[in-house]
């Protein structure tokens, strides 16, 4: 597999039954807290910046029955996926595909594009491909602190 997009970890989501309960392990790490969202009802998620680009993230569930419900039955809290931010998801996708590694769920929202790379791949690890839109930070604070090194991975490749 050969592309010349950028790749960088965007942040580790971790899966916990309540963001109240886990939050403090992360803030005796030295975690500071970013961001707090909720996804169409279904689940929250918060981001930590761990040091000066490290990243955590904790998902917890409102819905009571989700994907996150169902994984927490399964498996308990824990590791639930490492986010790749790409700079084009298309191309990633293709190159992955070739190689006989599943692509599953590719989802459109208002400001970012995402896929997941089934965990059926030998790492046993589900990977999930984000690429930002332009206008993600809008409405974020504080901006420059949502990307990794303070920028899209599009933009910071492009300056380098």
């Amino acid at each position: 597999m050969t592309h010349d997009v950028p790749i960088r970890v965007d942040h580790v989501g971790i899966a916990v039954e309540s963001v109240a309960d886990a939050e403090p392990v992360l803030l005796a790490l030295g975690c500071e807290k970013m961001n707090d969202e909720t996804v169409e009802d279904r689940f929250r998620w918060v981001y930590y910046r761990l040091g000066d680009a490290s990243r955590v993230e904790l998902i917890e569930p409102i819905e009571d029955d989700s994907f996150l419900t169902g994984f927490l039955a399964e498996n308990g809290p824990g590791l639930h996926h490492v986010t790749l931010e790409v700079a084009d998801l298309d191309t990633v996708a293709d190159s992955l595909e070739a190689e006989g590694i599943r692509v599953v769920d590719r989802a459109e929202f208002d400001t970012w594009t995402e896929a997941f790379v089934s965990p059926g791949n030998p790492t046993g690890t589900l990977f999930q491909l984000m690429e930002y839109h332009e206008d993600y930070p809008e409405g974020r604070d504080p901006p420059e602190e949502l990307f990794v090194n303070g920028g899209r991975v599009e933009e910071v490749a492009a300056h380098e």
